[in-house]
């Protein structure tokens, strides 16, 4: 349900910074909404320097860029505490100079607009009964996910 894609400049993140970034992400969701882990996806991508502009100019400074696409529903004040530790998260795993080096952003989409393992998705809280009157196939492979 969640993705969060990650940007950073070329060879900015280490392998281990990227895992423990992404286990991070995974944790604070869980922990904040209550959705199940399984349901998070964390994607890095890379750019170029040269290729990265800020200002209109191009970027000279250390920047990670959280931008992350969750279902619609969650009270403002879960939201603002979750981007808030994923924030700390990332720049302490990512090791920056500054917390202001880290930005966060969170884009809501109604969870019924929304298709994932092959099927529509709950609103936010209804996880458990979603999941419960999935095919037992499906349920089984989205529970060993992460583990």
């Amino acid at each position: 349900m969640p993705t969060y894609f990650c940007t950073s400049t070329n060879g900015r993140l280490t392998s281990e910074q990227k895992k423990k970034i992404a286990g991070e992400i995974t944790r604070i969701h869980a922990e904040v909404t209550g959705a199940p882990s399984y349901f998070a996806q964390v994607i890095f991508n890379e750019v170029e320097t040269g290729d990265w502009f800020m200002g209109g100019a191009p970027l000279h400074h250390e920047h990670i860029f959280v931008n992350g696409h969750i279902r619609a529903g969650r009270a403002a004040v879960d939201k603002t505490r979750m981007i808030k530790l994923m924030a700390e998260a990332v720049a302490a795993a990512a090791q920056v100079e500054s917390t202001r080096a880290v930005w966060v952003y969170v884009n809501e989409l109604p969870p019924r607009q929304m298709i994932e393992f092959g099927h529509v998705l709950p609103e936010p809280g209804d996880e458990p009964a979603w999941t419960a009157a999935l095919p037992e196939e499906d349920r089984a492979y989205m529970q060993k996910i992460g583990k």
